[in-house]
């Protein structure tokens, strides 16, 4: 289900808890997989907990709860804006309604070239940086205007 890069990073990971609790590297073993597959069904969750030999259930538990998870297909490059006040006392609002007009989507819906997908994030805790984004849950950017939103896409496209 995993390539064998996978289940090495996955491996690496266990690496760093004890045998009797394999199923603290849950976090790290779900963005490995999201990272092979781009998003995380049912199956690659439920392959990752028997990997880790945890429930299913614990698994999905821990994919459901964070929104880093993405548990249906997403674009090429996730977009996801800051909406928690202090990025709103910054004008989060002006940047989400630029995204979306420059997108041509809303929120948790992807472009018809399946390049960009929109999501509403909780607080990133870099609030002295707002408004900010995260591309791919990777790549945060600060200090958002709209021309530097701009910026950004055109860097992506």
């Amino acid at each position: 289900m995993l390539s064998p890069e996978s289940i090495t990073q996955i491996d690496y990971e266990l690496t760093k808890y004890p045998a009797e609790h394999r199923q603290a590297a849950v976090m790290s073993a779900l963005r490995i997989a999201q990272t092979e597959k781009g998003w995380l069904s049912k199956e690659t969750i439920a392959f990752v907990a028997d990997y880790l030999g945890i429930p299913a259930i614990a698994a999905l538990e821990v994919a459901t709860f964070y929104n880093m998870y993405d548990l249906e297909p997403v674009g090429k490059y996730k977009i996801t804006v800051c909406t928690n006040i202090s990025c709103m006392l910054r004008d989060s609002d002006s940047i989400v309604a630029h995204l979306q007009n420059r997108l041509g989507i809303g929120f948790n819906e992807t472009t018809s070239d399946g390049r960009f997908t929109l999501k509403e994030g909780e607080c990133m805790g870099t609030c002295g940086g707002a408004p900010l984004l995260h591309i791919n849950n990777i790549h945060m950017c600060e200090n958002l205007t709209p021309a530097r939103v701009d910026e950004i896409l055109e860097g992506l496209e």
